[in-house]
């Protein structure tokens, strides 16, 4: 049994959040890197702009500053903090180092950290590592002047600058995730609304009930989904529709021969001719003989209904018109119906072999069985670059026009109709033609009258990867008598 899965709104909520949450973490980390950043170019640009104005004083007023040193905190002292953890609150003076032009020490702070230059580069800033800790350096030529000023400063390494920074950026971001969140959970919810209709509407449909879906003010992507639920339905209900008929149909059809047949095996039982008795016992057989025939029609829609997908590959038409002569050859001759094949022999079909020649077979029992006694059926083949023909037609009573257009509906027979049948042979035929990617087209028959059957197949299969045959026929056009 398959574990209970995660609903849309907890995947979508936790997706969202994580989504933000990482967004939100890759901000900090990137705004506190920049604003420490920020806050060493800070110190280092101060030890830049001290330079000019260090130029510009006099050798006394130098003295004096280097003994006393250059305050370079970055906060206003405040008691209520921690001078320990917060180094911008502390003690902390900017050293100087004044060289004249002479190459003689103008002024110089009594701990200046470092005492040769030559290891460091000028008008650069530069990270020393001295005995009481890490420090800035920063020496510079004074072109007007000609001094060499060099300033050093305590790496400020304990400033909450940065921290604070952060602490800015993380404060808001902590207050707003619950509101955040519930407004991520309301507006989830809020959209998928239309899905819980859906589900709802879903649940409600049944055997009786395929009503389509209708739900108001559905989303683009939603009504996507219920138009193509509605297409479902729809061809459900058009699905047990044709079933509800198929098995009215077939039931009302098989009743009709079985009850013949039970009265002509109580004929044969209660008579004591012997000549009644076979008879009697003939008719039980034929009966048997056509309901066999029925049920075999019905198996054969059903299959046909059924089927996924059928076999195709290259047959030659003319075999299997052939194929289908042979097999009726002695109904035609019960009836002196003469059979033939006219038109072009090279005519091809892409189609399953064993549903073409069961449309075959149907269109030449129908021709056969409605055509009149001595008359003629004509199976004309025809190809043009378009499509392939295959035309049968008979010269018998035909059908009026009003029937047409219903001799393909199943069980239906005309009105005309004197021998005996289950009226699927036609239905059989169309949709086996459908099933070929054919199109079936009824008209009349030899020389005005009786039934003209048009099947129009096309030129090449709807996938390459069909097999083909590699028969090929003769070529010739002319009228072949079979029977």
């Amino acid at each position: 049994m398959n574990s209970r899965q995660p609903s849309i709104r907890n995947r979508l909520m936790s997706l969202v959040l994580l989504s933000v949450g990482l967004s939100w973490a890759a901000m900090f980390i990137w705004s506190f890197h920049a604003a420490r950043h920020e806050v060493t170019q800070w110190d280092e640009t101060r030890l830049i702009q001290l330079v000019p104005l260090l130029s510009r004083l006099d050798a006394d007023d130098l003295a004096k500053l280097a003994a006393h040193g250059i305050d370079a905190r970055n906060e206003i002292p405040d008691h209520a903090r921690s001078v320990e953890h917060d180094s911008d609150y502390g003690d902390r003076f900017v050293h100087v180092h004044v060289i004249g032009p002479d190459g003689g020490t103008i002024a110089r702070s009594s701990d200046f950290p470092v005492s040769d230059f030559a290891a460091y580069p000028t008008n650069g800033i530069t990270e020393v590592d001295a005995a009481n800790g890490r420090w800035l350096l920063y020496t510079a030529r004074d072109a007007r002047s000609g001094r060499t000023i060099s300033l050093m400063e305590p790496v400020n390494e304990q400033s909450d600058l940065v921290s604070g920074v952060a602490a800015r950026i993380a404060r808001p971001v902590l207050l707003i995730l619950p509101v955040m969140m519930a407004l991520v959970w309301f507006s989830i919810g809020f959209s998928l609304r239309p899905l819980a209709s859906l589900s709802k509407a879903v649940q409600a449909r049944d055997g009786r009930n395929l009503r389509p879906i209708e739900i108001a003010r559905s989303p683009s992507e939603f009504s996507a989904v219920v138009a193509a639920t509605n297409g479902l339905l729809e061809r459900l209900r058009m699905s047990l529709a044709r079933e509800r008929t198929f098995t009215a149909d077939a039931a009302h059809e098989l009743k009709t021969p079985l009850a013949a047949i039970k009265v002509q095996a109580q004929v044969a039982m209660a008579s004591d001719d012997a000549g009644q008795q076979r008879l009697a016992l003939e008719r039980v057989v034929l009966g048997v003989d056509r309901s066999a025939r029925l049920v075999e029609q019905l198996l054969l829609l059903a299959r046909l209904d059924e089927e996924a997908g059928i076999n195709v590959s290259k047959l030659a038409l003319r075999d299997v018109v052939a194929e289908a002569i042979a097999f009726r050859r002695q109904a035609a001759h019960d009836k002196s119906i003469s059979l033939r094949i006219s038109g072009d022999e090279r005519a091809e079909v892409y189609a399953d072999r064993v549903l073409l020649r069961v449309l075959v077979d149907n269109l030449l029992d129908n021709a056969i069985k409605y055509g009149k006694t001595g008359g003629m059926v004509d199976f004309n083949l025809g190809m043009d670059a378009q499509s392939v023909r295959l035309t049968v037609r008979d010269d018998g009573p035909g059908v009026s026009p009003e029937e047409m257009n219903r001799l393909t509906d199943r069980f239906f027979r005309g009105s005309s109709a004197t021998a005996s049948g289950s009226g699927l042979g036609l239905s059989i035929v169309s949709r086996i033609a459908s099933r070929c990617g054919s199109e079936m087209r009824l008209d009349t028959g030899l020389n005005g009258q009786g039934l003209g059957v048009l099947v129009t197949f096309p030129v090449a299969p709807s996938s390459s990867n069909l097999p083909v045959s590699s028969s090929n026929p003769s070529a010739h056009d002319d009228r072949t008598a079979v029977a």
